[in-house]
Parts: structure tokens; sequence; C-alpha cells
């Protein structure tokens, strides 16, 4: 009986503790409604959505078809992002998602979609893993195929 009343209290924190750092597909989804919101406005805040590490991969698509993938160093992906976010907003860029899917993966949430740039009438592949991290989610890689040729010089 001592037994059972020293495990219930233990096996009851380990319960609360794993819903609390549990990261949910519909968590899932409402950050992505949030990143998509603060992409499509400019808002500064899409910088924190991001982990300082984070793995970027650009999957550069030729002319001819061919697809290179590149990765950018985090430190280079931010600063082009603040610079990206002012051209942007002077250009009114946007991107459109469709056939977005959200799966729990082994290191937290997987967000899939097809992502349309604005004024563009093709459609090309993302993904974004997200990981609960002591400051909330952060998205830790992301994947975005593109047309921009200018990635294959990435350093």
């Amino acid at each position: 009986m001592k037994k059972i009343q020293i495990l219930l209290p233990i096996i009851g924190m380990i319960l609360t503790f794993s819903d609390v750092y549990a990261y949910t597909p519909q968590q899932g989804m409402d950050f992505f409604d949030k990143y998509k919101t603060y992409a499509n406005t400019y808002d500064k805040k899409l910088l924190d959505m991001y982990s300082p590490d984070v793995k970027i991969i650009r999957e550069v698509i030729k002319p001819t078809g061919e697809r290179v993938s590149v990765n950018i160093p985090s430190k280079r992906f931010f600063h082009e992002l603040k610079i990206g976010q002012k051209t942007a907003k002077l250009k009114k860029y946007k991107n459109t998602y469709k056939n977005v899917i959200v799966q729990e993966v082994p290191n937290g949430i997987k967000i899939s979609a097809q992502r349309q740039p604005s004024k563009e009438n093709y459609w090309l592949e993302m993904y974004q893993i997200i990981e609960e991290t002591e400051s909330g989610p952060k998205i830790t890689e992301e994947m975005m195929q593109t047309k921009v040729q200018r990635f294959l010089n990435a350093k």
C-alpha cells in the first residue's frame, strides 16, 4: 500500500509534465496560422518564431527543372529576412498556402504545404519542423522550394 501511495504522485507528475510539454498537431496548425499572418503582414515577430540555430534549406528549381538543395546559414537567413520584409512590404508580396498537412514527428511537429508566391501561377513545396523549447515553440528546420537562382551562390 505504501508503494502505491508513493508511486501515484510520481505517475501523476509524469503525466502532467508530458501533457504540458507535448505539442499537438492543432497547436502546430495554430502556430502556422500565426506564421502566415506575421509573414504576410511583414511583422517583426516572425523572426522570433525561428530557433536561433534554425536549419534553412532552399531547394532551387533551375529553369531546366533540375533541383539543387542549398543550406543557408542561420545568421545570413536572419539578416536577409529583416531586409526581405522591407522589400516585400513595398512590393506587397505575400504567399498563399494550400494542402497544409500537420503531423507529429519524433522531434516535434512537421507542417508541409504548397506555397504560391505573389503574382505567380505555380506552386512550390515547403515544410517546417516546429519543436517546443524553453522559450516556446520554434521553427528548427525549414525547407522551401524556390525558383530564385541567387540562392545557388549561398555560402
